[in-house]
């Protein structure tokens, strides 16, 4: 997706270009209208800008635990995840809480780099040959002031610095090219992002940002330092906010040293950009301010959240989750269902034969292979013991084996117990002669 043609960006970009041409209209200064709208943007993202501090902070301070946290369950990733979120729950802090408010920011400060910046001109060819020059990418009205005076370079100083320029260019005559990278010719007709000519705007092929390095970009040099000098303030504001265990380490290292990136930006920006960037890190170091003097921040702050917190659990009183901990419930609760979900499937853990049957046991497995014994006649009832013939030597069975209850042969009788059918005719060959007559 093109970012530029993205339609909320481009409203946002609209919005900016046209609270900057009314300050302009009633504060005839650039610089000054970039500094009063810096300080509006900054008003409105005040409540955002007090919980970025504030969760960068208490995130800072709960370094040394999380790291010790990390050595303890380094081989249990599941186990370090519920401990993690478990000490953010004591201290009451969103991981993601000083990120989400600096992503609101960004996009402020890309949007006034595309506000500030010289508008491009696009060629308007009439047989082949550029005959005007059309803006392209400028969000300023077209019936204001400061879009004139932006689209032919004038009255854009400040204090010797004509905020267009960077300090690169700066003692400079930097040359300005089309959106096709060519050098712009002079005296061009210049055409509004309607097509329609702007009264008195024609094309220039330089852009006065001095003569000569050596003393025209000494202001450009001052600016940066400026800039510099406040980001590097403002970190270590925060670093003595933190407990002094929580100074050391690559964190504090990345953010003792992020200042000099500002250098390399410092460089190729615009000076109205570097303008802007230094006052709002004006305005974070008085936000910082008031919250270290009331007590939000510092070496104790933590401590104070944590006792806080545990308070709020005693007394039983609702307890706010973080969106953090509102998704590690969802991941845990997904994970159980997963879980359930595997102990029912078929033919998988506790389940051998995929019929949702359990496993049985590899001995009884065994004995259903085994074929099942025949069961004994007269089976369910009562057997009694047989009786001896005179003068046999061995038991006889006093009833014939062909015999049912009630007289018939062959046939079993009504209403006769299952498992009691008679046993099929045999003749004893062991009977001593003469049993049948004695029976």
């Amino acid at each position: 997706m093109n970012l530029l043609a993205f339609a909320p960006w481009q409203y946002l970009l609209n919005g900016l270009g046209w609270c900057l041409a009314q300050i302009y209209s009633v504060v005839p200064n650039y610089a000054a209208a970039i500094v009063i709208l810096t300080i509006l943007i900054r008003l409105v993202l005040l409540p955002f800008g007090f919980k970025q501090i504030k969760s960068m902070q208490h995130m800072q301070a709960l370094q040394p635990e999380l790291k010790q946290l990390q050595k303890k369950y380094k081989n249990n990733k599941q186990k370090l995840q519920e401990e993690q979120m478990k000490l953010y729950r004591e201290a009451g802090v969103n991981p993601l809480g000083g990120c989400l408010p600096l992503l609101l920011t960004l996009p402020f400060l890309f949007a006034m780099y595309a506000v500030i910046r010289p508008p491009l001109l696009a060629p308007v060819p009439v047989d082949g040959t550029p005959t005007s020059y059309q803006v392209v990418n400028d969000h300023l009205p077209q019936d204001s002031t400061l879009f004139f005076n932006v689209l032919t370079h004038q009255d854009l100083n400040l204090a010797g610095i004509n905020l267009q320029c960077s300090l690169s260019t700066s003692g400079t005559q930097a040359v300005l090219k089309d959106t096709k990278g060519q050098p712009l010719p002079a005296g061009k007709p210049i055409l509004g992002t309607n097509g329609q000519p702007v009264p008195n705007a024609v094309t220039q092929p330089t852009l006065d940002c001095g003569t000569k390095k050596f003393p025209d970009a000494i202001p450009y040099v001052l600016l940066l330092i400026l800039m510099l000098l406040s980001a590097v303030f403002m970190q270590r504001q925060m670093s003595k906010a933190n407990p002094q265990s929580a100074q050391t380490g690559p964190q504090a290292a990345l953010m003792k040293y992020m200042p000099l990136i500002y250098v390399v930006w410092g460089w190729a920006f615009p000076a109205g950009l570097i303008l802007y960037w230094t006052t709002a890190n004006g305005i974070q170091i008085a936000q910082q301010t008031v919250m270290l003097r009331a007590g939000h921040i510092g070496p104790d702050a933590l401590e104070r959240a944590k006792a806080e917190q545990r308070r709020r659990a005693e007394e039983g009183g609702p307890k706010k989750k973080g969106f953090m901990t509102w998704m590690n419930e969802k991941a845990q609760a997904a994970q159980g269902k997963q879980e359930e979900v595997k102990e029912q499937r078929p033919g998988q853990d506790g389940r051998k034969d995929g019929k949702g049957g359990p496993r049985k046991p590899q001995a009884q497995q065994k004995g259903q292979q085994k074929k099942p014994q025949q069961k004994k006649p007269g089976s369910g009832q009562q057997q009694k013991k047989p009786q001896q013939a005179p003068g046999a030597g061995k038991p006889v069975d006093p009833t014939p084996e062909d015999a049912s209850p009630n007289g018939e042969t062959g046939k079993p009788a009504k209403g006769a117990q299952p498992g009691n059918k008679l046993r099929p005719k045999r003749k004893p060959s062991s009977a001593p002669e003469g049993a049948e007559e004695d029976r």
